[in-house]
């Protein structure tokens, strides 16, 4: 698949696990979002073919996103974080293609609804709104502006209730 002229996104593969991790870690300031993605894919939550890398022409992978199982009260969703490029790549469309790729894949899946807590300016270029609206909310305080949601279908109105996420997230 090619979202932009420069980028290339596919489904992970085994070989890609290190440099996942290595982007993970390059990108914040943690290795939190690291050991979060190692942890889900040993949880029920991971759902193969929805953790989504972003390739350079020469197939070095740059970028990740991912989504995960959790639930808007008792409606399945998907959770999108974490999503990581390599710092002097970003702001160059990478994270934008591995994100849009892995929505694609999720909606050809049959899934229905997304989450995000994450920067409230970046988000809705994907067509994400703030949860809130929905009667959607965390059991932990966030920003009110950082919790947002996103139906699919578009056909399906979102689900009100408060979010569950797999166990590796620890809220």
């Amino acid at each position: 698949m090619n979202d932009h002229p420069q980028w290339f996104t596919r489904p992970e593969r085994p070989a890609d696990i290190p440099a996942i991790r290595a982007i993970n870690i390059a990108a914040f300031e943690t290795a939190d979002e690291a050991d979060l993605v190692d942890a889900l894919r040993d949880d029920p939550a991971w759902i193969d073919g929805l953790s989504i890398v972003t390739t350079n022409n020469n197939g070095t992978v740059v970028g990740h996103a991912l989504l995960t199982r959790c639930h808007i009260g008792e409606i399945p969703a998907l959770c999108l974080a974490p999503c990581a490029v390599l710092p002097d790549l970003q702001r160059a469309g990478a994270g934008s293609a591995a994100i849009r790729a892995a929505m694609k894949a999720a909606q050809e899946c049959g899934e229905d609804f997304v989450v995000v807590l994450g920067h409230p300016e970046y988000y809705p270029r994907f067509g994400f709104e703030r949860a809130s609206r929905h009667g959607i909310r965390l059991s932990v305080e966030v920003p009110d502006d950082a919790l947002l949601a996103l139906s699919l279908g578009r056909t399906k109105p979102l689900p009100a209730g408060t979010v569950r996420y797999a166990a590796p997230f620890g809220i």
